[in-house]
């Protein structure tokens, strides 16, 4: 079993991309094979409403960047979890991007990403986090995912890099996400 992470802070290693590691951890010790990915920063525009995935259905967005890397990454994993800052009470528009194409090319070929697991991770200064929480949760109840709980809403508190780690009851709810969603996969698999 596999889960792949996309990191849409352009912050390589900043907050979000700890809080991913954080449940990364617990995925690992059950023995389950995780990827990050770099997705903040990356040269990807929004969806253009074209709909010629709807015409192709090659599992492909028709523009020439990155996403369509992102999406057979998304194809080949059993598990996604999108990892965001909170930039003005939403997503990095990467985050966006990838979730407005990515999900327009799963309806398009059967809802390609169908009982896959999904789980939201969120970095935030002050407020705005439960916001972002939400928004990639709807792109995962839309595309047919299935959503594991945790102790809290999956977020954690930090403004500079590393501040997240002093968020006990984060870390402690990402902790617990890695756990349930090691848990999910191994029965959805059994």
């Amino acid at each position: 079993m596999k889960v792949v992470a996309f990191n849409g802070s352009p912050r390589k290693e900043g907050n979000t991309s700890l809080s991913i590691k954080t449940v990364f951890e617990e995925l690992e010790k059950e023995g389950i094979e995780t990827e990050l990915v770099q997705l903040g920063g990356a040269n990807i525009r929004g969806c253009r409403a074209c709909y010629k995935c709807f015409e192709n259905k090659n599992l492909k967005c028709i523009q020439k960047d990155d996403l369509n890397g992102f999406i057979e990454k998304m194809i080949g994993a059993d598990g996604i979890i999108i990892g965001s800052p909170t930039y003005f009470a939403n997503v990095s528009t990467e985050v966006k991007a990838l979730i407005d194409r990515a999900g327009l090319v799963s309806r398009a070929n059967d809802y390609l990403l169908k009982r896959k697991v999904g789980a939201a991770v969120v970095a935030a200064r002050r407020a705005g986090a439960t916001h972002v929480y939400s928004s990639i949760n709807f792109f995962f109840g839309i595309s047919h995912m299935i959503i594991p709980g945790s102790s809290y809403w999956n977020l954690a508190y930090g403004r500079n890099p590393g501040e997240v780690l002093n968020d006990m009851e984060g870390m402690a709810t990402f902790r617990d996400l890695g756990r349930n969603m090691a848990w999910l996969l191994k029965k959805i698999h059994s």
